[in-house]
C-alpha cells in the first residue's frame, strides 16, 4: 500500500497527453493505483470521451480536494486535482499560448509539491515546446523547467543544480551530456568538465537505484571514437581525461568506445546480458535513437540530478492524432512503474 500519491501532469491539452493519461487509468488500474492528475477536470473529461469505446462505460473523472485522496480512489477512476486559473480544454492539434500555459502550470505545481515532500514524485505527460514558448515560459522543456524549480527551492544558482536526461528501457539505458541544444553547441559542450559531471550524476543516481556501482560505458563523439585523433581530437582532449578522473574517484567508467557499437554491447537482450548498465552519450540523438529503435513504447525519460523523482513517457504531443483515442499509453504506464520504483 502506498503512503504517498504520485502526481501525473496532464501535458499539453491540445495533444495526446490527457488521453494517454486517461487510457492508462482505464487499462492499467493496478499500476495507476495511488496516482492522480494535476491539471484541469474538463480537459480530462474530454480525454475520457475521446477514448470511449462503444458498449463500454466511460471512464469517470473525480475532482480531488487534496493529493492524499487519490490513495482511496477506486480503480479505473481518474482523480484530478483542479488547478485554479488553469486554461481549460484547447482545440486539438493546435499550438497556442493557452495550451502551453496549462501544461507549464501543471508541471510547476507538481514539481513544487514533490520538492516539499507532499507527493512521491511526478510523471510528466507530453508538452509542446513551441506552445511553452508562446506562453512566455523561458525554458525549452520539462528538464530545464524542473531544474529551475529545484534550484529556486534550494536557494542555489542554476549552475549548482546540474541535471541530466536518461532514457531507459528494460534493454538499454543512455544518459546525455547535453540535451536540447543545436548540434554545433552540443559538440562544443563535449568538455572534460561536462563529461565528468555527467559521469558523477549518473554514478550517484544509478548507485541508488541499482544498489551497487553502475558499469558505465562512454561513447566517443566522432566516428570510431576519433581513430586515435584522425577523425577529431575530442576523445583525446576531453572525453578520455574525464573517464580517467572518474576512475580516480572510484567510478566504474570505461571508454571512449566507438558510438556505432557501444550501444549493442550495453543492450540487455534475452540470453545476452549487456556488458554495461548505462551508456553515456555525447549528444541528444546519439543517445536516444538506439533506445527508441528498440521500442518507443518501452522508453522512459528520467531526469537525473534533481532532489525529486521525475519520469516521463517517450512521447511527443502527436498533434496529428490528438483527440482520436488511438495514442498508445504503454510508455506512460512504464513511466509510472519506474517512478514508483525510484521513489521506493
Amino acid at each position: 500500500m502506498y503512503t504517498q500519491a504520485l502526481a501525473i501532469t496532464q501535458g499539453d491539452p491540445a495533444g495526446i497527453g490527457p488521453e494517454i493519461v486517461a487510457k492508462a487509468f482505464r487499462d492499467a488500474p493496478a499500476q495507476l493505483k495511488g496516482c492522480f492528475v494535476v491539471g484541469d477536470v474538463a480537459t480530462l473529461r474530454r480525454a475520457a470521451q475521446a477514448i470511449a469505446r462503444p458498449g463500454q462505460p466511460q471512464v469517470p473523472v473525480a475532482q480531488l480536494a487534496a493529493p492524499a485522496e487519490a490513495l482511496q480512489a477506486p480503480p479505473r477512476c481518474i482523480p484530478v486535482l483542479q488547478l485554479p486559473g488553469i486554461p481549460g480544454p484547447q482545440p486539438w492539434g493546435r499550438i497556442s499560448a493557452e495550451a502551453g500555459r496549462a501544461a507549464a502550470d501543471s508541471v510547476v505545481w507538481a514539481a513544487r509539491a514533490a520538492l516539499r515532500g507532499e507527493v512521491a514524485g511526478l510523471v510528466t505527460a507530453p508538452l509542446h515546446k513551441e506552445a511553452l514558448s508562446a506562453a512566455g515560459v523561458a525554458f525549452p522543456g520539462h528538464t530545464e523547467l524542473l531544474q529551475a524549480e529545484a534550484a529556486a527551492h534550494q536557494g542555489v544558482p542554476l549552475a549548482a543544480m546540474p541535471v541530466r536526461m536518461m532514457l531507459a528501457s528494460d534493454e538499454l539505458r543512455t544518459v546525455l551530456v547535453s540535451i536540447h541544444v543545436a548540434l554545433r553547441d552540443a559538440i562544443a559542450a563535449v568538455t572534460t568538465e561536462n563529461v565528468l559531471q555527467t559521469l558523477r550524476i549518473t554514478h550517484a543516481a544509478l548507485s541508488r537505484s541499482l544498489g551497487r556501482a553502475p558499469r558505465m560505458a562512454v561513447a566517443g563523439l566522432n566516428p570510431h571514437a576519433g581513430e586515435g585523433g584522425l577523425f577529431g581530437r575530442e576523445e583525446i582532449g576531453a572525453i578520455a581525461p574525464a573517464i580517467a578522473a572518474a576512475r580516480a574517484e572510484g567510478m566504474d567508467a570505461q571508454g571512449p568506445f566507438a558510438p556505432d557499437t557501444v550501444f549493442m554491447r550495453a543492450r540487455h537482450a534475452p540470453g545476452h546480458p549487456g556488458e554495461f548498465d548505462v551508456v553515456v552519450a555525447m549528444y541528444h540523438d546519439q543517445g536516444l535513437i538506439p533506445v527508441k529503435y528498440l521500442g518507443v513504447d518501452k522508453g522512459v525519460n528520467v531526469t537525473l540530478g534533481l532532489p525529486l523523482v521525475r519520469t516521463s513517457p517517450d512521447h511527443g504531443t502527436a498533434f496529428d492524432i490528438a483527440g482520436q483515442g488511438v495514442a498508445d499509453a504503454a510508455s506512460l504506464v512504464e513511466a509510472v512503474r519506474m517512478a514508483r520504483a525510484l521513489a521506493a
